[in-house]
């Protein structure tokens, strides 16, 4: 199996940002991993403030970008999402990768609604994306996975529960140091499936309006199997 690019996740930005007329400058990326994604957001001009709960991933996004863009307007903040604090109101604020699927209940999902949409300016935009209940059972099930890229590789082992719609992701990380070395890293990782149903209710209670919901990195509507739905929601 093979994960979309990250050049995808930042052209699905692009395009919502235009769609709307909108021209943030302030952007904050929950569950930036390594930086992958903030990359993009940098070669774009903007003050970006990267947030994740691994103290491992946020290093090594640090020394990544320090090396590609070492003049950059970044900050990088180790926080649970749930309790989202941001030092300023943001114009827009994306959560890519599946962050989402890794928060382990409803109520969960709900403080990071509140907390994004009390960190948002008046028309500020929050874009995301989640595994759909499709892929946590019917795509990673009871699975093993490889991959590779230009900064990190791992091996993957799935095992699904479906008693209560969650996976297991047993990995070993390499993540990439820059000198021709990897970092090796263990973890364990767990992901649960929430109906687009409920998301669109959660939302809507947080006082989000909810502009379009698309699957797979494409402008068609979520079906049956789609593998990943994405979400723009805007603070009125």
């Amino acid at each position: 199996m093979a994960d979309a690019p990250y050049d995808q996740w930042m052209q699905f930005t692009a395009q919502a940002w235009r769609m709307m007329g909108a021209h943030p400058h302030y952007v904050a990326e929950l569950g930036c991993g390594t930086g992958s994604l903030t990359r993009y957001l940098l070669e774009r001009e903007l003050e970006v403030w990267g947030v994740d709960l691994s103290a491992d991933m946020l290093e090594v996004a640090r020394e990544k970008i320090g090396r590609s863009h070492p003049h950059a307007s970044v900050h990088w903040l180790k926080q649970d999402i749930r309790h989202l604090s941001l030092p300023r109101e943001m114009d827009s604020i994306v959560s890519f990768c599946d962050t989402l699927n890794y928060i382990p209940d409803a109520e969960g999902v709900r403080q990071v609604f509140a907390h994004v949409f009390d960190a948002l300016v008046s028309g500020g935009t929050f874009l995301f994306d989640v595994h759909t209940p499709y892929k946590i059972a019917e795509v990673f099930g009871n699975e093993s996975f490889c991959y590779r890229d230009e900064d990190v590789a791992y091996i993957w082992q799935s095992t699904y529960d479906e008693t209560v719609e969650t996976v297991e992701h047993d990995l070993t990380l390499f993540v990439a140091e820059g000198n021709g070395l990897y970092r090796r890293f263990n973890e364990l990782h767990h992901q649960r499936a929430y109906s687009l149903d409920d998301l669109q209710k959660w939302l809507g209670e947080t006082g989000f309006s909810l502009l379009s919901i698309t699957a797979d990195f494409s402008t068609q509507q979520v079906e049956e199997d789609s593998e990943r739905a994405f979400f723009l929601v805007q603070k009125p």
